[in-house]
């Protein structure tokens, strides 16, 4: 039996016919970027995230990048980030002139750990950008309190923990500012690209809001330069269809999680680690479900594809390691070159169902078992 990684058709098919629907009503209605469309689009997550403001984007990217903007931080700035994370992360800063300050990563989460940080800290530092990986959310309380000894803006990427929460606090309303992303492999997938930034303060929204239009307010009056960051009409009318599901699709993730965590409990640690289950208070969304396997990482992988069975390194080389970053002054981070040499990520989508996750269950323990 082959089984995909994703399988983002499987997801959208339940609502077909409510999709193609929507199509038609944008096709007619001549209105494709920005509009009410957008606009109720954006009142719906504000609900849903129990924040605010919701300022839908071009991309999780965009979004990142029109944060920081609102935010202030431009050429020569600092922003502390982790480095075991998608690139977006750390190419956002530089894309601004910005220079990225890699830390490394919690063994246990995966997410950003502030262990030593205090030090890197210089006047040049203008925020810090945590990252909820995984759908795991980032230890925000110890985030915002180095925050605030810092004077630093919080902009949370949230670009794969749409849902995830601490304490019925939602991951990205926790900061200054969080961003989303509704790249079509997401918990919510869109049909191209898309984004959004969240947050509580009114002018931070209006910034925004001016940013993502190439900084115009009134029309054809620019008090400053910002991009071409609007949401399309049709991608926020179609994720309006999707989004009362979101919850239901990260059940489905759950059940699958948990039904790896209780299959593989009696591997052998010292060949591979699980990730956490959901701790006391925490939502997890479990956007990846990522082994950590140790001297083998690439044998299992190899295993896998063998058996059509869908894998994927999420991350193979982290992001202080990178080419591009190569002229930054280089630090030791060993927790995320570990991770990058150890994760990989097996099918744990909603719509996986019981067949596929057992053959996946099946693959992975009889590698294990050779």
């Amino acid at each position: 039996m082959k089984v995909p990684l994703l399988d983002v058709p499987a997801q959208n098919q339940g609502l077909r016919s409510d999709l193609i629907a929507t199509f038609e009503k944008v096709l007619d209605s001549g209105y494709f970027i920005l509009g009410p469309e957008v606009e109720a689009f954006e009142n719906e997550v504000a609900d849903y995230l129990g924040v605010s403001h919701a300022i839908g984007v071009s991309s999780g990217t965009d979004a990142l990048i029109v944060a920081l903007m609102a935010a202030g931080v431009g050429a020569g700035d600092e922003v502390i980030c982790p480095s075991f994370t998608f690139f977006a992360t750390a190419g956002s800063i530089a894309r601004l002139g910005a220079v990225p300050i890699f830390v490394d990563s919690e063994e246990a989460s995966f997410n950003l750990d502030l262990s030593g940080v205090d030090e890197l800290v210089t006047e040049k530092t203008k925020a810090i950008m945590p990252v909820h990986l995984f759908g795991r959310a980032a230890a925000m309380g110890k985030v915002k309190a180095f925050a605030r000894r810092h004077s630093l803006v919080v902009i949370e990427d949230t670009a794969q923990s749409l849902g995830a929460s601490i304490c019925s606090k939602m991951c990205g309303t926790m900061g200054d500012f969080g961003t989303y992303s509704f790249f079509p492999s997401k918990n919510l997938g869109g049909f191209g690209d898309g984004g959004l930034v969240s947050c509580e303060d009114g002018e931070n929204a209006e910034q925004v809001r001016r940013l993502r239009n190439h900084g115009m307010h009134p029309k054809y009056y620019h008090s400053e330069v910002g991009g071409n960051f609007r949401l399309d009409a049709l991608q926020a009318a179609l994720l309006r269809k999707k989004l009362p599901y979101l919850d239901s699709y990260g059940a489905g993730r759950a059940e699958n999680a948990a039904y790896y965590l209780e299959e593989f409990s009696k591997l052998d640690p010292s060949r591979v680690t699980l990730p956490l289950g959901g701790g006391v208070g925490e939502g997890v969304t479990w956007n990846q479900f990522t082994l950590k396997v140790h001297g083998e990482r690439d044998a299992l992988k190899d295993y896998l594809m063998e058996h059509e069975v869908g894998c994927e390194i999420y991350y193979p080389v982290p992001l202080h390691k990178q080419l591009c970053f190569g002229g930054l002054p280089q630090r030791s981070l060993p927790v995320a070159e570990r991770l990058s040499a150890e994760v990989l990520s097996i099918p744990v989508y909603g719509e996986l169902g019981e067949k596929r996750r057992e053959r996946v269950a099946e693959v992975v323990n009889s590698f294990f078992k050779l």
